[in-house]
């Protein structure tokens, strides 16, 4: 750590007493985060860092989105969100950019962020907010619980009602469908997938599917070309490196003896709609629906 850097956290440690003692006499806003940590501030947060893409997007869903000051990189949806200033990476933050930027309350990433940076960060008596999913009611609840501290819980609420909705829709309609045996590939070297506990594993079995690799002990784990070809799944779904690249399915269109091959059933879905566990979740698993009864439909 350099000397200035030291010298400025060192005298913003002064400006931020209030963060680490609130008084007895104000109104607390108390949420309980995903890490299990029961999280208290003295009065509505106002200035807001959000440190993994997903977080930006479920600030400006709980409506708080102009109370956001500080952001990772990544973080393009909804679009003003590239309007505010990137304090790194969610993996590598810049310390000194986002300290500087006075947030009263930072909304972390449960297994994301990295812990010797959000330890400097506790240290200097700021609060931190951890979210992470794991499942629809847990997107839903964390737009609820982050509007609570922001002071939109009419905004918020709704929010979460609509998703709560519509995801409860897709298990009335998809509950008694025939069964598609699916390999959902998340990451391309490593080769890497999803297990059923995993919030893409949810929707794989919301829309019913039949996650070929769901009983893995790992949320997400490592595979091989050897282990897809050998479970023959009847689809096989890939988010790619970009919202418009379906780059990821092209090689396995050189297996011909795979069913997913044989009857076209290799669908692209864009990342963003199904790997952060945001409102948009919902529109993820409307496509991801909508592919799989394409399957059916081609048998």
């Amino acid at each position: 750590m350099s000397t200035s850097f030291s010298l400025a956290l060192a005298g913003l440690v002064g400006l931020l007493p209030t963060l680490a003692v609130p008084s007895v006499l104000a109104a607390e806003r108390c949420a309980v985060d995903d890490m299990d940590r029961k999280v208290c501030i003295e009065a509505p947060a106002a200035r807001i860092a959000t440190l993994s893409p997903g977080a930006t997007e479920l600030v400006y869903a709980a409506g708080a989105g102009e109370k956001v000051v500080a952001v990772v990189s990544h973080s393009d949806y909804p679009p003003a969100a590239k309007q505010v200033q990137s304090v790194g990476s969610h993996t590598r933050l810049d310390l000194e950019a986002l300290v500087a930027l006075k947030p009263d309350l930072l909304i972390g990433w449960t297994t994301g962020n990295p812990s010797e940076q959000v330890d400097k960060l506790e240290a200097l008596g700021l609060t931190l907010f951890f979210i992470e999913p794991r499942d629809f009611e847990g997107v839903a609840t964390a737009i609820e619980r982050l509007a609570l501290l922001f002071g939109t819980a009419s905004e918020g609420d709704a929010v979460a009602a609509h998703f709560r909705e519509g995801i409860a829709e897709l298990a009335r309609r998809y509950k008694d469908v025939a069964p598609v045996e699916v390999f959902y590939q998340v990451w391309d070297e490593p080769l890497m997938t999803v297990n059923d506990e995993h919030l893409i594993g949810k929707v794989l079995t919301l829309c019913g599917g039949r996650n070929v690799f769901g009983g893995l002990d790992r949320l997400v784990p490592r595979i091989d070309i050897e282990a897809v070809l050998a479970s023959n799944p009847e689809v096989i779904i890939a988010g790619g490196m970009g919202e418009e690249n379906p780059q990821w399915l092209t090689p396995w269109g050189t297996y011909e003896h795979l069913k997913a091959v044989k009857q076209d059933n290799l669908f692209f879905v864009p990342p963003s709609l199904i790997q952060r566990p945001t409102p948009r979740l919902l529109e993820g698993s409307q496509v991801v629906c909508e592919k799989l009864e394409q399957a059916r439909a081609r048998r």
